[in-house]
Parts: C-alpha cells; sequence; structure tokens
C-alpha cells in the first residue's frame, strides 16, 4: 500500500507541474483587413495547448496564451505561417 501511495504521489508531482501556462505576444505585420485578425486568431486557436488568442489590427500583433508542455513560439509562428501570414516572436520592451 505504501508503495502505491507513494507511485502516486510522484504521479501527481511530477506530471502537471512541468507545465506552465505562458504568453507572448507575436508580430503579425501582414494583418491590414478586419479579416486577418480573425484568420490568425482561428489558426493560432487550433494548436495543440493554445487557451486563449486576442489580435490587434492597429497593433499588427497577437497575444497567445498556451500550455507551455504542449506548445512552443515555433507551433504558433508556423500555424499563423501557413494561415498566409508570417509572425515573429515581437520584443518585449520591458
Amino acid at each position: 500500500m505504501r508503495k502505491l501511495l507513494a507511485a502516486v504521489g510522484l504521479c501527481i508531482l511530477t506530471g502537471p507541474a512541468w507545465a506552465a501556462p505562458k504568453t507572448v505576444t507575436l508580430s503579425v505585420p501582414s494583418m491590414y483587413c478586419p479579416v486577418c485578425p480573425i484568420t490568425v486568431k482561428k489558426a493560432l486557436i487550433k494548436v495543440p495547448g493554445v487557451s486563449q488568442v486576442e489580435v490587434s489590427l492597429a497593433k499588427h500583433r497577437a497575444t497567445v496564451t498556451f500550455d507551455d508542455a504542449k506548445a512552443n513560439v515555433a507551433m504558433l509562428t508556423r500555424a499563423t505561417k501557413d494561415a498566409g501570414y508570417p509572425s515573429t516572436l515581437a520584443a518585449s520592451g520591458k
């Protein structure tokens, strides 16, 4: 019984503890019409692990919150590129 409890405890401690929500801002300079942000958002929300996307046409940026155990910046930029809107990680400015 003690071995079972130890194994369960180990799984709880090592499983989701490594995953963390991460938020990044992507620069998407090729957005120029009101439909562009909708297309970019649809492409990003399909990436596994993405939980929230906000796109600004005026700023040519997309802010994406995702589970860093399931997604990464390369997957996000690939999604926008595949949708016709190449993007790069925006400078943080901080």
